[in-house]
């Protein structure tokens, strides 16, 4: 069972997909689950890290006008 500080819900993900994630998993010696939280994880820090790139040059070009 979750525990009370993790939030739960349900997703519906292509079987291949799922098999993919089932075989990065076993090889990271994770469960499905833990490995699903670290793509997503990665997935969003590398999201931020571009998003707070894209606005740092931003931010240069127009100091350069």
């Amino acid at each position: 069972m979750a525990s009370p500080e993790r939030k739960s819900f349900l997703l519906r993900i292509d079987p291949a997909l799922w098999a993919e994630i089932e075989r990065l998993a076993a090889a990271e010696l994770r469960s499905v689950n833990a490995q699903v939280e670290y793509l997503l994880r990665d997935a969003v820090a590398a999201r931020s890290r571009r998003a707070t790139s894209g606005t740092a040059r931003e931010a240069t070009a127009r100091r350069k006008r």
